[in-house]
């Protein structure tokens, strides 16, 4: 049976419930499904409760990874979108073990191993999300 069958919520910590919203709802365009009494919101992502954003200033921006990706159509114009509304995507440069160069172009877009590509960005807290796509 296992965890297969099940949905999935990812839970993002955040320092300031103010510019986490001025950020997801703002410069992302999510829609809050739900607000906790506790200040946290539950965004629809394809029509699911899928994002859950909480204040824990303790936690948030902790990790170095990359913490939720969207599967987009388009990154060239998903970027451009995004880029327009505020969001600032990051700029890498590298070469994975494997020989597969990771860097960025001016937009903040990489290729994505296995084909594709990828560009990644930070909430307020650097929380890091991505998306990627075939083009």
């Amino acid at each position: 049976m296992g965890l297969s069958s099940y949905r999935l919520r990812t839970m993002v910590a955040a320092s300031d419930m103010d510019k986490a919203k001025a950020f997801y709802e703002g410069k992302l365009g999510l829609v809050a499904l739900e607000e906790g009494a506790d200040g946290s919101k539950v965004y629809s992502l394809a029509g699911e409760a899928s994002l859950e954003v909480y204040p824990a200033s303790e936690n948030a921006g902790k990790s170095p990874a990359t913490l939720a990706t969207w599967h987009v159509d388009d990154v060239e114009q998903l970027v451009d979108e995004l880029r327009a509304s505020g969001v600032t995507f990051e700029q890498y440069e590298g070469v994975l073990e494997s020989g597969f160069d990771y860097s960025t172009n001016e937009k903040g877009i990489s290729p994505r191993a296995g084909g594709g590509k990828v560009a990644w960005f930070k909430d307020p807290d650097g929380n890091i999300f991505s998306i990627e796509g075939d083009r």
